[in-house]
């Protein structure tokens, strides 16, 4: 082993050594023969003793292959100015608190059945734990890299730790990849104020059973979680399957096939300058976890890209979007939502802002609530071809206080529970008359144009649909549309369905009233009914008077009875034509004369009623 120190080739005829004899042989190191590279190169031995190597300065590199310790191997605070490389080794435990690693440092496929603690270390080049076996004691760490520093990639792909692996504070200049790694244990990764300065892999079979804590981690590039799969540690306050809370990621967040994760999931006030893809994602809290609100907890969360949960993402237990600023577009076409009881939605997107699209559309499926108030969509919101499962009389979509340039509903089918659009700012909405929902609320919203472009009597029964019964705004809302249009008896079709629906909720003279007024008049939208009447009195009364004419009185001269003009001085109130004060009817043709001069007074009291209420309008 001395010899095969000094020329730096393996040695793999030595079947045991002791620990201690390493030592000597690393700090009493022998020169190495001429042109030859000294370093330690043992394969197959069985190490008895422990090695020790705590506070050394070993100048060669260190690779130990297929070799067997009885005792834990340290390293704490030693310096080794190349590489070490443990491959397919089996220990107890092993140690490198606060050591400084030159070059690279690869403990590889090796079996640990202690704790493998790297708090603090530096390594200069590659970190790697591929595919090694960490197995402590119940209640013991796995793996404790807190505070390591790594000048380029941390690989643990296939790592299989069954005990918590901690990363607190960690400093990876590039990539971080734990790729078809198993972590199981309650604490399952605790990685807070983790700094990646490339991407992070929990992809490729991961799988953890327990927490999964990012919170304030720093990823310049993305965080990968294809075929992944995260178990929370079950019921309690506190508990969750992933926490991504308050971190900054440099690329996406890319889940684009196989996430599960059973428990909740928090991306809270996170921001990622790229997208978070969960396409095909299943998030699902239904089991285990009483205390939670959300399966998806992303309020907050600041995208500069796309929300894309397409492709089948399925979530039980309600999705939460608050306050989230949204630079592309939200994807949710052939989504399944289910919201787990009556509390909370299946969506909860309040008060977010998007500068691209809101996708609730072709195959999008809502079991619960979808609640998006004070929202802000800068191009289209769609529910094309969603089914939104509501139960009846129900809330299915709140869209309050809402501004969209475009609202499109046409629904798969039209929905049991209420879609509220009150206070929302629409530019164009496009509905389907077959699946208009049962209830509809419309209160203060207010909308530039309507697709498709019905009639008036086609459109009117969209506006009886409120539960709270009858609203008026909403009615002119709707001939305020109309009338931009151009469709002028369309818009007072509208007006005048709004007093006669308003005429139920009347006292019965003012009923009686409406009723005389929308006969006349229309309420004042229909004036040339009045003429019309004004006419049929005319000639009735011409014909009457001039078969009964009245007499005159009076001592002076009378002008010539006229039967028309006798007529109108009657039925005119305020307008005195000489005719009524010189002529007295008698008999059957006083009360009609009295009869003129009360539909006189009826029909000029409602036509300026309705004159006064257009004007109004105007």
């Amino acid at each position: 082993m001395w010899e095969a120190y000094r020329v730096g080739e393996w040695c793999e005829n030595v079947a045991e050594v002791r620990g201690g004899t390493l030592r000597h042989l690393l700090i009493a190191a022998p020169s190495p023969h001429p042109g030859c590279q000294a370093r330690l190169r043992l394969r197959g031995a069985h190490v008895t003793g422990e090695l020790d190597l705590a506070e050394v300065t070993v100048a060669g590199s260190v690779r130990l292959d297929r070799c067997r310790f009885d005792d834990a191997v340290r390293l704490d605070n030693a310096h080794l100015e190349a590489a070490l490389a443990l491959n397919a080794c089996t220990m107890p435990g092993l140690s490198l608190v606060g050591a400084r690693i030159t070059l690279e440092c690869e403990i590889t496929a090796c079996t640990v059945t202690g704790t493998v603690d790297l708090r603090s270390l530096t390594v200069g080049n590659r970190l790697s734990l591929n595919d090694t076996a960490v197995h402590p004691s119940h209640g013991e760490a796995a793996l404790d890299a807190q505070s390591i520093e790594v000048g380029e990639d941390f690989w643990a792909s296939g790592l299989d730790c069954a005990g918590t692996v901690f990363l607190n504070n960690a400093r990876i200049q590039d990539v971080l990849a734990f790729r078809g790694s198993r972590i199981t244990g309650d604490s399952g990764l605790q990685a807070p104020e983790l700094t990646v300065g490339g991407g992070l892999f929990l992809d490729s079979g991961f799988s953890g059973t327990g927490q999964i804590n990012l919170y304030g981690a720093s990823i310049g590039g993305s965080v990968r979680l294809d075929d992944c799969r995260l178990d929370g540690p079950g019921a309690g306050p506190g508990a969750y399957a992933l926490n991504l809370s308050c971190a900054e990621i440099g690329g996406d967040i890319w889940a684009g096939r196989g996430l599960v994760v059973q428990g909740p999931a928090i991306v809270r006030d996170t921001s990622v300058r790229g997208s978070v893809v969960l396409r095909g994602a299943r998030f699902d809290i239904s089991s285990g976890v009483p205390t939670a609100e959300a399966a998806l907890d992303a309020s907050r969360l600041r995208v500069g890209g796309d929300i894309d949960c397409r492709d089948g993402f399925t979530a039980h237990g309600m999705i939460d979007l608050r306050d989230s600023r949204i630079g592309g577009s939200v994807l949710f076409e052939g989504a399944e939502l289910t919201a787990l009881d009556n509390r909370h939605p299946a969506l909860r997107g309040n008060g977010v802002e998007t500068g691209g699209v809101f996708n609730l559309c072709d195959g999008f499926t809502a079991h619960g609530r979808i609640s998006l108030i004070s929202v802000t969509v800068r191009s289209r919101a769609c529910f094309d071809d969603a089914v939104l499962a509501a139960p009846a009389d129900e809330w299915a979509v709140s869209f309050i206080g809402s501004s969209a340039t475009i609202l499109s509903l046409h629904l798969r089918e039209a929905p049991a529970g209420v879609i509220d659009l009150r206070q929302s700012r629409i530019g164009l909405l496009e509905d389907a008359p077959a699946a208009w929902p049962t209830g509809l609320v419309l209160d203060g919203a207010v909308y530039d144009n309507l697709h498709p472009a019905l009639p008036a009597r086609a459109r009117l029964p969209w506006l009886s649909r409120d539960p709270a019964g009858l609203v008026p705004q909403p009615y002119e809302q709707l001939a305020a549309t109309y009338q931009r249009q151009g469709q002028d008896a369309d818009a007072r079709a509208v007006l005048v369905a709004k007093h006669r629906s308003m005429r139920r909720t009347l006292s019965p003279p003012a009923r009686l009233w409406s009723l005389l007024q929308d006969a006349t008049v229309g309420y004042g939208y229909r004036p040339l009914r009045a003429v019309w009447l004004l006419l049929c009195l005319l000639t009735t009364g011409t014909a009457l008077f001039s078969a009964w004419p009245p007499m005159a009185v009076g001592d002076g001269k009378v002008p010539p009875f006229q039967p028309a003009i006798y007529t109108l001085d009657l039925l005119l109130p305020l307008v005195d034509l000489g005719q009524e004060r010189s002529y007295a009817p008698t008999d059957f043709a006083q009360w009609a004369a009295v009869v003129l001069v009360g539909m006189g007074w009826l029909l000029a009291t409602t036509v300026a009623a309705g004159a006064s209420r257009v004007l109004r309008r105007a």
